[in-house]
C-alpha cells in the first residue's frame, strides 16, 4: 500500500469543503449527517489531522478506520469515536458499497470551549486520549438517547444565534459527553464480567 495522503485541517471550514458538506452556518462549530456528504470516488487511502475536535457515529460498509494503532470498521450499529485536536486518523477503503454512508458527526473548535465547563475537554474526558481510547459500542436505547442531544444541539444550530446559544450548545454537549462517560463506564464493567464469568467457568 502506498503512503496515503495527509491532510491538515485547521479549520472547520476547510472539513467542509473537503467533504463537499453544506455550507457552514459558524466559524468555530458544526454538526452534519454523513449522508450530507458529497466527496469524489476515491479508494485510496487517507490521513486526516484536524485542529478541532469530533465526537462522531458513522456507518459505512467497505471502509476501515485507524485511529492511533487500533483499526475499527463503520460496519456495526451505534460505533461513537472521539478525536482530539493534532491526532491522525486513517481511512481505507476496502472494497466497493453502494450503500451510503450514515451518522452524523459533532465538529467543535477549541475557541468555541474557551472560558466554558469544557476549556479542557480532552483532559475532563480521557476517551479523546487515543493511547487510552476503544471504540464505543452503543446499545439501540444509548444511541437513541445520545441522538436526542445531538437533534438539541442541531436545532440550536440552525436557530438565530442569541446570546443564550452557545451557552445552550456546550450544555447539551456536556450531556452528550458525560452520557458518553456513562455508556463507556458500562462498556467496560460489561466486558469485565463477560472475562471473569469465562474464567470461572474454565
Amino acid at each position: 500500500m502506498t503512503n496515503p495522503k495527509t491532510h491538515k485541517l485547521k479549520t472547520i471550514s476547510e472539513f467542509h469543503r473537503l467533504m463537499g458538506a453544506p455550507i457552514l452556518q459558524h466559524p468555530l462549530m458544526s454538526i452534519i449527517k454523513f449522508d450530507e456528504f458529497n466527496v469524489s470516488e476515491t479508494k485510496e487511502s487517507i490521513q486526516l489531522v484536524f485542529d478541532f475536535y469530533i465526537i462522531a457515529l458513522k456507518r459505512m460498509k467497505g471502509v476501515k478506520y485507524k485511529y492511533g494503532q487500533q483499526y475499527y470498521d463503520f460496519e456495526n450499529d451505534g460505533v461513537l469515536y472521539f478525536v482530539a485536536p493534532n491526532q491522525v486518523v486513517q481511512f481505507e477503503f476496502e472494497g466497493e458499497s453502494d450503500e451510503k454512508p450514515s451518522g452524523w458527526a459533532l465538529l467543535i473548535h477549541p475557541d468555541f470551549l474557551w472560558n466554558t465547563t469544557l476549556a479542557n475537554l480532552n483532559e475532563k474526558f480521557d476517551f479523546f486520549d487515543y493511547s487510552l481510547n476503544e471504540a464505543l459500542f452503543l446499545s439501540e436505547r444509548e444511541e437513541t438517547i445520545l441522538n436526542g442531544i445531538v437533534g438539541n444541539i442541531k436545532q440550536e444550530y440552525h436557530a438565530t444565534i442569541d446570546s443564550f446559544s452557545k451557552q445552550i450548545i456546550i450544555t447539551h454537549t456536556e450531556n452528550l459527553l458525560s452520557y458518553s462517560n456513562r455508556f463507556y463506564n458500562r462498556q467496560f464493567i460489561t466486558r469485565e464480567k463477560a472475562h471473569h464469568n469465562y474464567f470461572r467457568a474454565t
